[in-house]
């Protein structure tokens, strides 16, 4: 939002008073950014080969990434057409709801969850529907079913919950997908999939697999653990009448060809990318654990982010992280979320983490020590 006092056209005014947004904030030079969920890890060598090998920018790319998306139908097993390619997961996820839902429908998903799911509600004229988290920062699948009106036309499960970081399992999510009607689409965000090390955590893809469930479809994306964020790409797997409603409402050629080579380049060397993301679900893990024990109570992480549930302190303590260097992401009056990043970030995480949960009330619900 500007500072501008009036806008000098009709918009409206939902949109007028929607806020834009937020980035994680950029970080200087001698800071760690770990506000956006980023892989730390630099492309692989030959991924930017592949991105370099890719220089007619005077012609259009590919208008369906046809390539990726016949490398991604192989990879799973189903046909090019029920693969759906676009710059980003989250650009698909404002597609599909833009063909599922108008004024006076509803989409219903958790909170909090994905700071863009209400916005893209409201942008698309529907209603956005925030069913809150379990007291352990989890889905509530069966109080989201029973949100469910004649009106909601989309469901947004985000597992692993980004930004808190809990799984929704393979049975919850079975038990839940059954409860809902049939012509009501289930988005399953898996954006962090390939960081869960949780054995019982749904699988989007097994979901889809024989006859599978015509009404889900699954995003994933290369930006999270292939290290692709910068070219946004991402992709869909799902039922071809469903996607072919999201093409429909789709920006023309919006994934470039650079992001289409560096997506095929990358799973061409995903056993060395997957080896990164072992690495940092390990970081993840003793990041968690020593939060734990020095008196944090922290979510199941199973993203590459820890959660903080600072709630009312979460403004000041972001600031207290920010002065050491340390730029997270804070969302005020819930917590702030802390991205697994460089391994010389995480003994500065722990000190400022330390020395701001002693000054928490005893009886804050952000403490695991008395």
């Amino acid at each position: 939002m500007t500072d501008a006092p009036e806008i000098p056209v009709r918009i409206r005014p939902e949109i007028a008073a929607l806020p834009a947004y937020r980035q994680g904030k950029q970080a200087a030079a001698d800071a760690f950014k770990l506000s956006s969920n980023e892989n730390p890890f630099d492309p692989l060598p030959g991924v930017l080969e592949a991105v370099h090998a890719a220089s007619e920018l005077n012609r259009y790319p590919d208008a369906t990434a046809s390539r990726l998306r016949a490398r991604l139908a192989e990879r799973f097993g189903v046909g090019d057409d029920a693969v759906h390619i676009a710059a980003g997961s989250v650009s698909i996820l404002a597609q599909l709801i833009l063909a599922t839902s108008g004024p006076g429908d509803e989409i219903v998903f958790a909170w909090r969850s994905f700071e863009a799911y209400p916005g893209l509600a409201i942008v698309a004229g529907a209603t956005p529907v925030q069913v809150p988290l379990t007291e352990d920062a989890r889905h509530d699948l069966p109080a989201m079913a029973a949100a469910i009106t004649g009106r909601t036309r989309a469901i947004i499960v985000c597992t692993p919950n980004n930004p808190t970081g809990p799984i929704v399992t393979q049975a919850e999510f079975d038990a839940f997908a059954d409860a809902v009607p049939d012509d009501v689409l289930i988005i399953l965000d898996e954006a962090y999939a390939e960081f869960v090390t949780r054995p019982d955590s749904v699988d989007g893809l097994k979901v889809l697999g024989g006859e599978g469930r015509a009404n889900v479809v699954v995003l994933r994306t290369f930006s999270k653990a292939f290290g692709l964020a910068g070219l946004r790409v991402g992709y869909a797997i799902g039922h071809p009448r469903i996607l072919d409603a999201a093409r429909s409402t789709s920006i023309p050629l919006s994934v470039t060809a650079h992001a289409e080579e560096a997506a095929l380049a990358s799973l061409d060397r995903e056993e060395e990318l997957l080896q990164r993301v072992r690495v940092l679900a390990e970081r993840r893990d003793r990041l968690a654990a020593a939060l734990r024990a020095i008196g944090w109570k922290i979510p199941d992480a199973q993203g590459n982010f820890v959660w903080l549930p600072a709630g009312r302190e979460t403004l000041e303590i972001a600031e207290a992280f920010s002065a050491a260097g340390l730029i997270v992401r804070p969302f005020a009056g819930d917590g702030l979320r802390i991205s697994v990043g460089e391994e010389d970030s995480v003994e500065k995480v722990l000190w400022i983490a330390a020395s701001v949960v002693k000054d928490l009330p005893e009886d804050h619900s952000g403490r695991g020590l008395a």
